[in-house]
């Protein structure tokens, strides 16, 4: 039997090289490089400076300006001021406090005019019989008025100059609240114009208001040149443009939202410097933003984003549509009633239209209890429909 023999290598039977191995040089795939450095910088430009329109977003990605935001990392939280941290607590207190319990409660109406209420008869009509359920307040900014109505007469509060277009608007407004608010009865309140008309019963707009627990404020988000393009970033950092927003001024709100309103300097500061015609090339109007802004940053949950108050601005222009005599009929005032899809269209070159159905504790219903806007000549044929158009 053979004996197993040790594995040995002879080491003369392998070839040695003398001197280092040459490798060919590395070739750097520097396309590679470029395209990360490239995308690495789009990165960090798009983060510390968004877009500021929604078209230069659709340049980068067919959804625009929402793709890029969901890709990018969250901005970090900004710490608010002395000021804001102040005006965020006051306004909390205010909202979580139980509402002020009336035995009577009422509908405040608060009429902005120049002069005279021309339909003072048509709301004669429309309060008499229920005496007790509301309080009238009349701002007249130019003259005093000769009132044909009881309910009128001695309900002017001390009024000032108002400007369409400038913060004496909202000012004027604000003036109206604060007066009502006197009342502690007063638990709802609505600001209507000289040229506004009631679309229901009494009762039935009554029930409509008092019955919810939110405010009527019109409210949407507008990226063209008569929403986001009339912000000013003078209004830094208390309000920010993603937070900047346009609606009608004609409003409809409970007593807290009141309350804030009046209370309010901090936002309504920023609106008084940086938001009036022609500042910095922009036609910034206070009355159609201030109190839309105001409440998507403070309280959007407590607003219905659509006014009672309808206008039509199908016209397209700086006013809206003005109903003569010849253009009161029964189907006008069907057709108004029968709405109840809020629409808003913005003012970009898309011309987007946004809807949403007007929901009343859940339920569907007529987005409008008034109307807009009237001519005096009207009044005949209003009150001669008047008892078959707000029957409801």
């Amino acid at each position: 039997m053979k004996t197993g023999q040790p594995w040995r290598i002879n080491m003369g039977d392998i070839p040695i090289f003398s001197g280092a191995r040459h490798r060919p040089p590395l070739k750097r795939p520097l396309w590679i490089i470029v395209l990360v450095s490239l995308v690495s910088i789009f990165v960090i430009c798009a983060f510390l400076y968004p877009p500021q329109s929604s078209a230069a977003c659709y340049i980068f990605s067919s959804r625009g300006c929402k793709a890029i935001a969901d890709w990018l990392p969250p901005a970090p939280a900004r710490e608010y001021n002395d000021d804001e941290i102040a005006s965020r607590v006051v306004i909390k207190e205010i909202l979580s406090a139980p509402p002020v319990q009336s035995k009577n409660p009422k509908l405040a109406f608060m009429f902005l005019t120049p002069s005279a209420v021309p339909f003072e008869k048509l709301w004669d009509k429309f309060f008499h019989g229920h005496e007790g359920k509301f309080s009238v307040y009349v701002h007249a900014s130019k003259e005093k008025a000769v009132h044909l109505s009881r309910y009128f007469a001695n309900r002017e509060i001390r009024s000032d100059q108002v400007i369409w277009g400038k913060i004496s608007m909202v000012d004027a407004e604000r003036r109206l609240l604060a007066n009502a608010l006197q009342d502690p009865d007063n638990q709802h309140f609505v600001l209507l114009s000289e040229s506004c008309v009631p679309l229901y019963t009494f009762d039935y707009i009554y029930d409509y208001l008092m019955n919810t627990n939110i405010s009527y404020v019109d409210c949407f988000e507008d990226p063209g040149p008569h929403g986001n393009g009339r912000y000013s970033e003078h209004m830094l950092p208390e309000i920010e443009m993603k937070d900047f927003r346009k609606g009608a001024q004609w409003f409809s709100v409970k007593r807290q939202h009141a309350v804030i309103i009046t209370a309010d300097n901090l936002y309504y500061t920023k609106f008084q410097d940086y938001c009036k015609p022609g500042l910095e090339g922009r036609n910034c109007i206070a009355d159609e933003h201030y109190l839309p802004t105001f409440f998507n940053i403070i309280d959007p949950g407590g607003i219905a984003n659509w006014s009672v108050t309808h206008v039509d601005w199908s016209e397209r222009k700086w006013h809206p549509k003005l109903y003569r005599a010849g253009d009161i009929s029964y189907e006008l005032l069907r057709n108004i009633t029968s709405i109840d899809v809020s629409v808003h269209v913005t003012s970009d070159a898309k011309k987007v239209v946004q809807r949403w159905p007007c929901l009343w504790n859940g339920q569907q219903r007529p987005c409008y209890l008034f109307a807009r806007k009237f001519h005096p000549e009207s009044l005949s044929n209003l009150l001669h429909l008047f008892a078959n158009y707000t029957t409801v």
